[in-house]
């Protein structure tokens, strides 16, 4: 029925109109969230990441890839004008056994797709920063991978104790539009997310 759906407005209107491609969008949100199973869909992979001291100053810098591809549920809504926020998590933690792990540092970086008809342009932004893609291909391969971001600054370690931290990548659905979010409650194609992954801490990062 949805895939139905979906043809019928395809026929009824031949132009790929942004209004359209919206509207076509949030009928696949809408009916991914009639019929799906609940399911927390683990389609990224966080490939490599390793920590650094930065050239300059205190700070530890983080170099990271990923793996992932856009479910066409996503690249349809993104191509209608709908824009898909990426957020990658760190977390820095120092063992402790009498108790819990102490949390020493976290850092958050947030990236913003999206597609302009008037251009044909994709943009990926990060706060202020936005660079101009012509295919969804490119933006991507922008987005799979993070370079010297600093995540923590070095008197976060404490000399002596044993650290850890973690990575993931995952699609905030909080900030899609309030009709899409009711797809990603269960929708599988709409909960793009990694597992967390642990990242190496080396002696040599401590002083």
């Amino acid at each position: 029925m949805l895939r139905a759906a979906v043809l019928l407005l395809d026929g009824a209107a031949p132009d790929a109109s942004p209004i359209r491609r919206l509207f076509r969008a949030a009928v696949l949100a809408a009916g991914i969230w009639l019929v799906s199973p609940p399911a927390a869909a683990e389609r990224i992979e966080v490939v490599s990441a390793e920590l650094r001291t930065a050239a300059e100053g205190d700070g530890i810098e983080l170099d990271a890839s990923f793996d992932f591809d856009l479910p066409w549920t996503l690249e349809d809504a993104v191509n209608g004008g709908v824009p898909l926020y990426f957020v990658i998590e760190f977390e820095l933690y120092r063992a402790r056994w009498y108790w819990f792990d102490e949390r020493r540092a976290g850092a958050t970086l947030t990236y913003r797709l999206s597609y302009s008809p008037l251009t044909r342009q994709y943009r990926l932004s990060r706060g202020t920063l936005a660079l101009p893609f012509e295919t969804l291909g490119a933006a991507l391969a922008s987005l799979r991978r993070v370079s010297r971001w600093t995540v923590f600054e070095r008197n976060a370690l404490v000399p002596g104790s044993r650290h850890a931290a973690q990575l993931r990548m995952r699609l905030d659905s909080t900030q899609l539009p309030r009709p899409f979010q009711m797809g990603a409650v269960t929708g599988r194609d709409w909960t793009l997310a990694s597992e967390w992954k642990n990242v190496p801490v080396g002696p040599e990062l401590v002083r």
